[in-house]
């Protein structure tokens, strides 16, 4: 880059503005993301794995419009939950051990710009996640939703995922790589069970229905099965799903600044 374009870039006060800030950040980790290619393989295959081989052999679901629309819903959102606490889990865990890593937090530009790059990368690759698990619906299955339909589902899920990426980020930020992969793991399966994203609520007792409309994933699979069939929430969805964020929010704040705390004293 020659010194004429490099200060083209720059703006006339000889700041660059927090918006090509962003930009940058989204596209290093973007290209440090794809460069192992496996990591982005394995959020694909997953959810796409269980739609062919669990939920396609059975007539009864695959061939019901509604039923296969919400397995596709609730797959959908596990893998969305996946991609959210996997990369903001364990991928912020792995950057804190980089070296470089403390020097691009006490740049001038503050966490902003890198928090929200953060955010757009991880957006980018769950939705990457759900093309395959979409075709596979689409092609075996009866599950069947309108353009306007599909548009308010992938609102909705980039919506509920907000309280995963918190959460991913407070625990990326308070372990280490090897201790955030197994809490990582161990908070994602039960959510997902107890959220009805593998198993319909429909077929829960009693019991755990109602254990299971205080959980995230609960509130954000009714939400997006709403969305993409019409079949109306539980009614304290959307006070349940923004109470985790908000929890979610004050955790992953205190440990970024217990972590900077630490690390910059």
């Amino acid at each position: 880059m020659t010194a004429t374009t490099a200060a083209a870039q720059v703006p006339p006060s000889g700041t660059v503005s927090p918006a090509r800030l962003t930009w940058l950040h989204l596209k290093f980790q973007f290209l440090e993301t794809v460069r192992i290619p496996v990591a982005v393989l394995g959020n694909m295959l997953f959810p796409s794995l269980a739609m062919f081989f669990f939920v396609v052999p059975q007539s009864d679901v695959a061939q019901n419009p509604v039923y296969a629309t919400m397995a596709v819903a609730g797959l959908a959102l596990f893998a969305v939950c996946s991609a959210s606490l996997f990369t903001y889990g364990l991928g912020v865990a792995e950057d804190r051990q980089l070296p470089f890593d403390p020097f691009v937090r006490s740049l001038p530009a503050g966490p902003a710009p890198r928090m929200v790059a953060r955010i757009l990368n991880g957006a980018i690759f769950a939705l990457f996640g759900l093309v395959p698990l979409i075709v596979i619906g689409w092609l075996f299955t009866a599950a069947s939703v309108t353009l306007l339909q599909l548009l308010a589902g992938v609102a909705t899920i980039l919506a509920t995922s907000v309280p995963f990426v918190l959460l991913g980020m407070a625990v990326g930020y308070s372990l280490s790589a090897k201790a955030a992969l197994p809490v990582v793991q161990v908070v994602l399966f039960p959510l997902a069970f107890a959220g009805g994203l593998f198993l319909p609520p429909v077929a829960f007792p009693d019991w755990l229905n109602t254990l299971s409309q205080g959980t995230p994933t609960r509130a954000g699979r009714d939400l997006l099965v709403q969305a993409l069939t019409g079949e109306a929430a539980y009614a304290a969805a959307w006070p349940v799903l923004i109470g985790w964020t908000v929890l979610f929010a004050a955790l992953a704040v205190r440990a970024y600044r217990r972590d900077e705390g630490r690390r910059f004293r």
